[in-house]
């Protein structure tokens, strides 16, 4: 875990968790994104995440862990994450992999992004997974639903394609914009409808 000389306030802090679902990208990129807002990250991946890393990017998960504030092992059951005492923001879980939902919608949690999970449940701070799965049967479909009746917001990665996306990154951008408004957080990298998009489109339509 990498240390700093003076920690922010809790409003200033975020926890990321990596599973091991596709789309690592996102988390990746949201990492980023706290870096250019100057809020402090704390990173936990999981060992399927460290793989998909090594399938999806060309980054080591070394290199991903070089990208946040903080970082955790998995193991680590006595990070700060893990605690209740410890004050956060939130945390968002980018990409979510359904084990990973299924474990923190049982509260029977066997390691530290799990466990840090259900402490934002406990706790009443705010929980985003970023659930990445289709289809999705009966079963994902009513962990969600008891997910989201204790507070967890799901966010599945849906595409805007009002944004007008021209890359694989433009996708991931708008989408990781999206999450860090659940949290009250103004990233300029992310397209607005009816500011940065529609408002262009009609001065276009007037003229």
């Amino acid at each position: 875990m990498k240390r700093q000389e003076t920690a922010k306030s809790e409003a200033e802090r975020l926890v990321i968790g990596l599973s091991g679902a596709s789309g690592v990208a996102y988390g990746i990129r949201m990492l980023e994104a706290l870096r250019d807002l100057g809020v402090e990250s704390h990173l936990v991946m999981t060992k399927p995440a460290e793989m998909t890393i090594g399938y999806e990017t060309e980054l080591s998960p070394k290199q991903v862990a070089a990208k946040a504030d903080y970082t955790y092992a998995v193991t680590d059951i006595a990070a700060p994450i893990a605690s209740g005492s410890f004050r956060t923001r939130g945390m968002i879980v980018a990409p979510c992999s359904v084990r990973t939902m299924s474990e923190i919608a049982t509260g029977v949690t066997t390691n530290c992004l799990t466990r840090a999970a259900d402490v934002m449940l406990k706790e009443r701070r705010p929980l985003v997974l970023m659930v990445r799965e289709t289809p999705l049967h009966l079963g994902h479909l009513r962990t969600m639903t008891a997910l989201a009746e204790m507070g967890a917001i799901i966010l599945p990665p849906v595409p805007a394609f009002y944004a007008e996306p021209k890359t694989l990154s433009d996708l991931v951008d708008q989408m990781v914009g999206r999450a860090l408004d659940l949290f009250g957080y103004d990233w300029p990298d992310m397209k607005r409808w009816g500011e940065t998009i529609a408002k262009s489109r009609r001065k276009k339509s007037v003229k």
